[in-house]
């Protein structure tokens, strides 16, 4: 049978709903639908019975987002997981960062989500006990599993059997222990995010840590707006950890299921945050600074805040987000070290700016996604940090980030900044807490007798002392940010759909494109734009290959053209890639500065240039 799913790293996916429409509320779905959920947990259970060997039953988390076609599938799946002899802990509606950190004590789980994608889409995630989903090269495993299930003539029979041997006395016992199981994940949850925020795992320093922030936000009052939009996050921690930490939360769309809007949270759909933040204001409630909305499986969560020179609330743009983030932890990296740079090793790498190979001259570091904006090199460089790229897909930057600590680079925060939000080490997904936190401490952690603040030691390291004042906003902090003009992922110039299905040679094309449009217009480019020379670089899973002579070599995976002035110095990109869980061709520009009309002309002339390819024969 033709299961029809795109079986990327970070997540199979397609339309679950049982009409086939993608914004279908329906919580039914399809025969042929519980059939490839059956077999998808089939694959997996033989999968983690090879892991761990005959000794024992593996024992893996399950758990859905708040998707109405979740409980049909995890049904499916857990008959056939019991089946296997697998024993299941069932989260039922939890998010992602949640279960990811509960699964940490056992042996993988299986999350049944479809992330931002429309509410009618439903899907799957693997992964093991590391916090994370699989990579790219175990996922194929099971895809390869999985699609010779799917090919076999008795498919359908074979899934039919699989979940008829299901012990109806283990699958009861497991639905009733499941609200038990929901409130050790929270439980779980709840003691990971403190370890993860303080960036430590001893106790006495996360406490310290939440003591004092709990001190300031009693002096300086704080409350943050959340869009819940029906998530997994409804079921989640937030309220009442945010509760503890003395900062009050204004929520909406606070029932878990209830759907009022589109899923992804980019600006179009943060105007919800941003509205209920403006009536707070407007009724009186001056502390809600800080607001976010995440997507359904509650692990990505971009940012309003309130700006108090335009007296609204405003949406910070993905790559702002994310800048801010990183800006946060590594200031609060050297925060913790009294001042000095996070890493006893790091003042030769600041004085070298990170040239040098060797490694120890390279001991901080940021990993993140190709289409990332440049301004995180001119953050990092700041901190002596070096950026490390891996093409598109979190599992790519979670595991570039392992390569590079085992390497023995601090990597404390990774992430892919064309999507917003951040990963903050040990964690190995995205999480809005964690990015909500990184704002709260540079908001918090100002200037105490002699030890600077976060803010300060930013403003200290980049050079901009002349921008700090002791009374200083996050609107203070924004302009102090790089400044860059970036395409915006979910804008529909930023989107294309083309005919040619294999992107290597659809590459080839382009850049017999590109070379004679290079050649035509270099002179007008350096004249305008100040482009003297360019570099094309390809991102395949977590290598960066500089220097490409044939663009080709790039796949599947990114493709960057970095274009540079007489210098040498970097100016702007464009990108494109071929979405890994959705059937479009994703293109972007980054332009340093705020030259919007160079960024929309140098993305248009992109678009031209691979439209002129995919007509080619």
């Amino acid at each position: 049978m033709n299961h029809g799913m795109i079986t990327s790293a970070s997540g199979w996916r397609k339309v679950f709903a049982l009409s086939g429409d993608e914004e279908d509320t329906t919580n039914q779905i399809s025969a042929d639908n519980t059939v490839l959920s059956a077999l998808a947990a089939d694959t997996f259970a033989a999968y983690m019975i090879a892991r761990t060997g005959e000794e024992r039953k593996p024992v893996i988390v399950l758990g859905t987002d708040a998707r109405p076609t979740g409980p049909a599938i995890a049904d499916a799946m857990l008959r056939a997981l019991l089946a296997n002899g697998l024993s299941v802990q069932y989260a039922g509606i939890i998010a992602a960062p949640e279960i990811m950190a509960y699964s940490r004590a056992f042996d993988g789980f299986v999350y049944i989500s479809a992330s931002h994608n429309p509410v009618g889409h439903n899907g799957i995630k693997f992964g093991l006990n590391d916090g994370g989903v699989l990579d790219r090269d175990e996922n194929a495993k099971l895809v390869a599993a999985f699609e010779e299930r799917c090919a076999d003539s008795k498919a359908v029979q074979n899934a039919i059997a699989i979940m008829g041997r299901c012990p109806e006395a283990a699958f009861d016992w497991v639905m009733a222990e499941s609200p038990a199981v929901k409130q050790e994940a929270l439980s779980s949850y709840r003691s990971f995010e403190k370890r993860t925020i303080a960036a430590s795992e001893d106790i006495a320093a996360q406490n310290e840590l939440f003591s004092l922030l709990r001190a300031r936000t009693k002096k300086n009052p704080l409350g943050i707006v959340c869009d819940m939009n029906g998530s997994a996050r409804t079921l989640s921690i937030d309220e009442s950890f945010f509760a503890e930490c003395g900062i009050n939360f204004y929520a909406i769309n606070n029932q878990p299921g209830k759907i009022a809007h589109t899923i992804i949270p980019e600006p179009e759909n943060l105007v919800y945050c941003a509205r209920k933040m403006n009536r707070l204001h407007k009724d009186g409630t001056s502390d809600a600074l800080l607001g976010y909305m995440p997507d359904c499986d509650g692990d990505r969560g971009n940012i309003v805040y309130w700006n108090e020179v335009t007296e609204k609330a405003e949406v910070l743009k993905a790559q702002e987000v994310f800048a801010l983030s990183v800006l946060a932890e590594l200031s609060y990296a050297t925060y913790k070290n009294g001042g000095l740079p996070a890493h006893g090793l790091l003042a030769k790498a600041i004085q070298t700016k990170n040239d040098s190979e060797d490694p120890d001259e390279q001991r901080l570091g940021v990993a993140v996604n190709c289409p990332t904006s440049m301004r995180i090199e001119e953050i990092a460089s700041a901190f002596g940090a070096k950026v490390f790229r891996a093409e598109v897909g979190e599992a790519n930057v979670v595991n570039l980030a392992r390569e590079k600590r085992e390497e023995g680079c601090l990597v404390p925060i990774l992430g892919e900044g064309s999507n917003g939000g951040n990963i903050t080490h040990p964690a190995a997904v995205r999480d809005p807490m964690n990015t909500i936190f990184a704002l709260i401490k540079l908001l918090a952690l100002r200037d105490q007798g002699d030890r600077k603040g976060l803010f300060h030691l930013w403003c200290e390291a980049s050079r901009q002392l002349d921008k700090y004042k002791d009374d200083f906003t996050l609107s203070d902090i924004i302009a102090t940010l790089p400044v860059y003009t970036t395409t915006g992922v979910s804008e529909k110039r930023a989107i294309l759909h083309i005919n040619t299905e294999n992107h290597a040679v659809l590459k080839r094309r382009f850049q017999k494109v590109f070379e004679d449009e290079w050649q035509k217009k270099r002179v007008n480019l350096l004249k305008k734009y100040g482009f003297a020379s360019y570099e094309a670089v390809a991102t395949n899973g977590t290598k960066e290959t500089r220097n490409i002579e044939d663009f080709g070599l790039s796949g599947k995976g990114g493709l960057k053209i970095i274009f540079y002035n007489e210098k040498t110095q970097p100016l702007a990109f464009i990108w494109m890639r071929g979405s890994g869980t959705e059937p479009v061709f994703r293109i972007m520009c980054d332009v340093k500065g705020s030259d919007s009309k160079m960024e929309k002309s140098l993305l248009a002339w992109e678009t031209e240039m691979i439209q002129r390819a995919d007509e080619m024969q």
